[in-house]
């Protein structure tokens, strides 16, 4: 369903500021915008907001903290938190995708690392190797909003568009199409980064992380139900186990067998929260031999057995 930009203008208004979304609806678009651009929210807005800049350079406020973005940065903000932006001053143009969606219950915990402030999360240089993936999901994501669930899903925009009217995923397909894109793009900005995974995990605050170690993690997201163990996880980097092991945990804090049991979790919480598959289902989904096993480990990362954990979320 398209939206006339005109019906959520972003110039400032006399009271409260620009109006924000309301909570329920998941948007977006691209502006391509000048110095004179800007948005101000003295309440927030009820939905979380992710921008990912493109060309220029905006620049960002919410509870005191303030972050500037360029291209290949991802800056998002979560809700209630009063909250500006703009062009960042001396930028001439800002070109950014945006959009506002409710976050799901899993996806906080990928940006913990990369908080800046109250709510507010900055990915500062995304690796080049994933940004026109990422430019891709935006267009994409854009794409599947407007579609009706009849037919084909309308096509993407062009990589050359700049400025793309707001478009409102209305029916569920929708809706489930374009989160979808969000996690896609959450996970392909956090992984690729992963200047944070040592903060993450309470390893070492500073200093590369070896891309043996960001592949293991990537390995281990990507496929979680997988018979991953630390010998055949070694054998993917050309590594010892024992090497895999003291350097994964050294600059992770955590070992490579919890990684996959963190990885396991996760991806039980999203089909939990997005299926209605049995439990015991579930569990052997996510890589678990034992539904007791995996409710007892389930429960105590997420406070709530698997059934009340579903029931909660929706």
């Amino acid at each position: 369903m398209p939206v006339d930009a005109a019906e959520l203008s972003d110039s400032a208004e006399e009271s409260g500021g620009t109006p924000a979304p309301p909570a329920e609806l998941v948007l977006a678009g691209r502006f391509d915008v000048g110095p004179d651009y800007a948005v101000h929210r003295a309440r927030g807005a009820e939905s979380t907001l992710l921008a990912w800049t493109m060309d220029g350079a905006g620049h960002f406020e919410q509870g005191g903290v303030e972050v500037t973005a360029v291209r290949g940065d991802l800056v998002v903000l979560g809700p209630r938190v009063a909250h500006s932006y703009a062009v960042a001053p001396g930028a001439r143009r800002w070109s950014f995708w945006w959009v506002h969606y409710p976050a799901r219950v899993t996806w906080p915990s990928w940006l913990e690392p990369y908080a800046v402030g109250e709510q507010v999360f900055l990915v500062a240089g995304v690796p080049a190797v994933v940004r026109d993936r990422i430019d891709a999901a935006f267009r994409r994501l854009h794409a599947d909003a407007r579609w009706s669930g009849h037919g084909p899903p309308p096509v993407a925009a062009t990589a050359e568009g700049r400025t793309v009217p707001p478009a409102v995923a209305a029916g569920t397909p929708a809706r489930e199409l374009v989160l979808g894109r969000v996690e896609e793009v959450l996970v392909l900005a956090t992984t690729a980064t992963g200047s944070a995974l040592g903060e993450r995990h309470g390893g070492p605050l500073s200093g590369e992380v070896d891309p043996r170690v960001t592949q293991v993690e990537a390995l281990v997201v990507a496929d979680p139900a997988a018979p991953h163990t630390v010998g055949s996880l070694a054998d993917h980097v050309a590594l010892s186990p024992s090497r895999l092991a003291h350097l994964f945990s050294q600059q992770t804090g955590r070992t490579p067998m919890q990684a996959v049991r963190d990885a396991r979790l996760r991806h039980a919480a999203r089909l939990l929260e997005r299926t209605d598959l049995p439990v015991a289902s579930i569990a052997a989904a996510s890589g678990f031999v034992s539904a007791f096993h995996f409710s007892r480990v389930f429960r105590a990362r997420f406070g709530a057995p698997p059934k009340d954990y579903r029931t909660g979320v929706r």
